[in-house]
């Protein structure tokens, strides 16, 4: 199996959210690539690009299988959240040797409602016309939909490096019961490569009742691990280093039975 990972960050976030995997994956001997999300490499502070707002799923997912095809061979995928979502439909293409879904948003056909998910993506979705314009978090939303494990002072530094995200994505996989092509369907049948989906017991953003559900979606070949002490910031939470090494050993497993 490759020794290079291709690692796909989530809403709001951009490389920089992968600085402690790669640490541990790179000491492993592996090769990390991070993308940037098409409008996401801008500055916090500065206004976002207007075209973020309408940017589709499947315009991340395009730019994404570009960069991935120019590759020498298929690598390893590593998505968190939103980037788990991508990951899956570019899996289900044979973009990928093997997959690793963190703390994954769901595709379609797997509602993911739940009284933590609507508080966490209330505010954004309060103000009308969400739908087509870019849309970050207020810091109290983030607090609690995404860095509740982290002190009060951790939060404030990783919210100041957020960027706005497209309200249209947002859609797309809140609503994807709204059109008839939902742009977030993968057909399990065709994500054949190795699997791991990771959840953590406290996440309220992707909680692990639906995580549950993404890896039953994916049986025979989806390895399921929940994590007790883990929400979804599994990136850079207290024992985030826990889920780091076992991604690691299970990459490693993988890489030296196909070697």
């Amino acid at each position: 199996m490759t020794k290079t990972i291709f690692m796909i960050h989530g809403m709001w976030c951009g490389p920089w959210c992968w600085e402690n995997y790669r640490t541990v994956l790179e000491a492993r001997g592996y090769r990390c690539l991070t993308p940037t999300l098409r409008y996401h490499d801008v500055d916090p502070q500065a206004p976002p690009d207007p075209r973020l707002g309408t940017t589709g799923l499947l315009d991340y997912v395009a730019d994404l299988e570009q960069e991935l095809r120019q590759l020498d061979s298929p690598p390893i995928i590593i998505g968190h959240s939103l980037g788990g979502m991508l990951a899956q439909i570019l899996a289900a293409r044979g973009l990928a040797q093997a997959t690793v879904l963190l703390t994954p948003a769901a595709p379609a056909g797997i509602l993911a409602f739940t009284p933590s998910v609507l508080k966490s993506f209330w505010h954004v979705q309060s103000h009308w016309g969400f739908w087509r314009k870019p849309m970050v978090p207020s810091f109290a939303d983030a607090a609690y939909a995404v860095l509740h494990l982290l002190e009060p002072e951790e939060q404030r530094a990783a919210y100041a490096r957020m960027v706005p995200e497209s309200g249209r994505v947002a859609a797309q996989l809140g609503y994807w019961f709204l059109t008839s092509e939902p742009a977030s369907r993968v057909d399990e049948k065709n994500l054949t490569c190795p699997l791991l989906v990771v959840a953590g017991k406290l996440d309220r953003i992707t909680p692990a009742s639906v995580v549950r559900r993404i890896a039953r979606k994916y049986q025979p070949g989806a390895t399921y691990r929940e994590f007790d002490n883990q929400a979804h910031w599994v990136l850079g939470q207290p024992g985030w280093r826990e889920v780091a090494d076992y991604v690691a050993d299970w990459l490693d497993d993988r890489t030296s039975s196909n070697t």
